[in-house]
């Protein structure tokens, strides 16, 4: 009899121990973010940082990545409900604007943009040659956004171009193939394009040349529900992000390779993208933010977008500067 009831006691504790440590594994389980990114170093490198380096996983975060397109095609899906967090270059920020997202961590003013042209097919570097061009551009983004600067400057607009709306490795291919007379496109696909075309592509513009009307802004983004519903969770994953900036600033050939590895690309092809921002650290940005040069950025962004965006809408109103300062507390 006592050997039974020893028996049943020792089976008891054993059972109690087993649920104490699911209990206890439960509670500790990280919370998975499902996380948008464009196929470039500008929108990998922090997060990628931040996971190799385990500063997620130190903050109880699982990253899911999932690879877009573009801008408006990931502020969709997060409409869907699919994805919680992505990364945003400059022309998907109207959308921001405009109240279909906010914008909670800066990332960098960025450069990868460019109006590029074919010497045989008669553009120059007179804006005025794109008239009546066979031109590819992605509607919605950034690409869009400097193939209207470009065109402006020569008097011209959409009208007097043959635009053809593309994704951007559509307009890769279609620009390497020679059925398109120039196009806009960013990082990486203008080094594709300039690497394949030769001397016959050349870059017309980038972003500095239009430096005087407009801060060309990346971002990370949220829907406004899942930020309310989440406000911990998102300020963890910024300090997160924050770290895999910080290690990215003293580790940049490391940071190449894991994006390398993630986009399946050659080290030497994310490399060559480290050009295309100023990189911020955390401090950097935590100061930037103090003395209003962040929010000039966004203020100076909005006014490029001109009637397409309400003009009378704070900066304050869809960039979320409370999680910015929170996560590096």
């Amino acid at each position: 009899m006592k050997k039974a009831l020893a028996v049943l006691l020792i089976a008891s504790l054993a059972l109690a121990s087993a649920f104490a440590n699911g209990a206890a594994e439960s509670s500790t389980a990280a919370d998975t973010v499902r996380v948008a990114y464009m196929t470039n170093y500008a929108s990998l490198c922090s997060v990628m940082a931040g996971i190799e380096t385990g500063a997620f996983a130190d903050e109880g975060i699982n990253v899911e990545l999932v690879e877009f397109a573009d801008g408006p095609t990931i502020i969709a899906a997060m409409e869907s409900g699919s994805i919680d967090i992505g990364y945003i270059g400059h022309g998907a920020h109207s959308l921001c604007i405009n109240g279909r997202a906010k914008i909670f961590a800066f990332s960098h003013v960025g450069n990868g943009d460019a109006v590029i042209g074919l010497r045989s097919h008669g553009v120059t570097e007179d804006f005025a040659s794109l008239k009546g061009k066979n031109i590819g551009y992605a509607s919605g983004t950034s690409s869009e956004l400097i193939l209207r600067w470009a065109l402006e400057e020569a008097g011209l607009t959409m009208d007097d171009v043959v635009a053809y709306e593309m994704d951007a490795a559509a307009i890769t291919s279609a620009m390497t193939s020679g059925s398109l007379d120039a196009c806009a496109n960013w990082s990486p696909a203008t080094f594709t394009i300039l690497d394949a075309m030769g001397d016959d592509a050349f870059v017309l513009a980038d972003n500095v040349t239009f430096s005087d009307r407009s801060a060309s802004v990346a971002s990370w983004i949220v829907m406004n529900a899942w930020a309310e519903e989440n406000h911990d969770l998102l300020v963890r994953f910024t300090r997160a992000l924050y770290k895999g900036m910080d290690y990215r600033a003293a580790n940049i050939e490391e940071t190449a390779q894991w994006v390398a590895n993630q986009l399946g690309a050659s080290y030497d092809t994310i490399y060559a993208q480290r050009g295309d921002a100023e990189w911020l650290t955390s401090a950097q940005l935590i100061e930037q933010i103090n003395d209003g040069t962040i929010e000039n950025l966004y203020e100076v962004q909005k006014q490029s977008f001109g009637d397409s965006v309400d003009q009378s809408t704070p900066v304050s109103d869809y960039v979320l500067f409370d999680v910015m300062l929170e996560a590096a507390q």
